[in-house]
């Protein structure tokens, strides 16, 4: 089985891949920041970077729902190909960081990919205002996105709102993650995990 954890940069999805790996026993898959070798550029000059940075992702992420739809275990994914593309990319292109050419090869390569995979079985999204992301995102206090911009987390919060009400076709849950603070507060944690078990497994959770 195969979960995917979508979301804005800073709205808490890989300490919540985290938890619910740690929770249902699931293997974890995280996105590849730390050694991806274009992001601190990418951060410095977003035009310049903007292609390497998501081919760089795009082959990644394929290689990842590769091995996840082969695999026999249960994955979580910390962000899926599919957002990757529709949300991130696009966003890059539609602000004028990758040229209609290029975001075109890339659409193509995108679609040939994505004929060899399936959807996740379940996507959480988890919705955030740019408020919430700003705080997040400053109270980790990563150098390189302490300049991100903040129309460049509106263009991706609007992007994502499209991409989860129009365009995904996979089974999907939205979380509001406003007013949770599922790290800290096991009640905010358990009605994420009530609502998974409800849909993956048609229960509630019954511990106390």
């Amino acid at each position: 089985m195969h979960i995917a954890i979508a979301g804005n940069i800073g709205s808490g999805k890989t300490t919540l891949t985290r938890m619910l790996a740690k929770h249902y026993k699931w293997q974890a898959r995280y996105e590849k920041v730390v050694d991806n070798p274009y992001l601190e550029d990418y951060y410095k000059d977003i035009k310049r970077w903007s292609f390497n940075l998501e081919v760089f992702f795009l082959k990644e992420r394929f290689k990842d729902i590769l091995q996840i739809n082969n695999s026999e275990e249960t994955v979580i994914q910390d962000r899926s190909i599919f957002e990757g593309v529709h949300v991130f990319a696009r966003n890059n292109h539609d602000q004028g960081s990758i040229s209609d050419l290029d975001f075109e090869t890339y659409m193509e390569l995108f679609e040939q990919m994505v004929s060899l995979v399936k959807y996740p079985d379940l996507m959480v999204y988890l919705r955030s205002s740019i408020d919430h992301l700003v705080s997040n995102i400053q109270k980790r206090g990563r150098d390189y996105e302490q300049t991100i911009q903040l129309d460049y987390l509106k263009g991706l919060n609007n992007h994502y709102e499209n991409f989860i009400t129009k365009e995904y076709k996979g089974r999907l849950l939205i979380i509001d993650v406003n007013n949770l603070d599922f790290e800290h507060n096991p009640e905010d944690f358990r009605t994420i995990t009530d609502r998974i078990d409800q849909l993956l497994y048609g229960f509630f959770s019954l511990e106390k």
